[in-house]
């Protein structure tokens, strides 16, 4: 069965940094390209939800004025994703969970809890 599981969250103080990842499991890749997007979202306490890194197949990536030049997203040479966030600052205090789309396959990741405090 495909799922995709995210991991990494934890607490760290501002200025500090966390590396997430979100693995894809049970799906089978075949040699033909078939585009792909990864997503990573957060929710914060009282918020609503919001996207925070993208990347596609294509090799493109984007990323919202509030965490541009501290977060990056990338990948492994299988299907495990990456969210390394520095400079982290406590609005970046949030649940995490990461979306992976790949033809029919949309798959929705738990969250990971990343706490910035001193």
């Amino acid at each position: 069965q495909a799922q995709l599981v995210a991991s990494g969250g934890g607490l760290v103080q501002p200025g500090g940094s966390l590396r997430l990842s979100c693995a894809v499991s049970g799906i089978t890749f075949r040699g033909y390209a078939v585009p792909w997007s990864m997503e990573w979202y957060r929710r914060g306490p009282g918020m609503e939800r919001e996207l925070v890194a993208s990347a596609a197949s294509g090799g493109a990536t984007s990323y919202p004025e509030s965490v541009r030049d501290r977060f990056a997203i990338s990948r492994d040479s299988a299907f495990t994703f990456y969210l390394q966030m520095n400079s982290l600052k406590p609005e970046d205090t949030a649940n995490y969970f990461c979306n992976f789309r790949r033809g029919t396959i949309d798959l929705w990741s738990q969250g990971t809890q990343v706490t910035v405090s001193s």
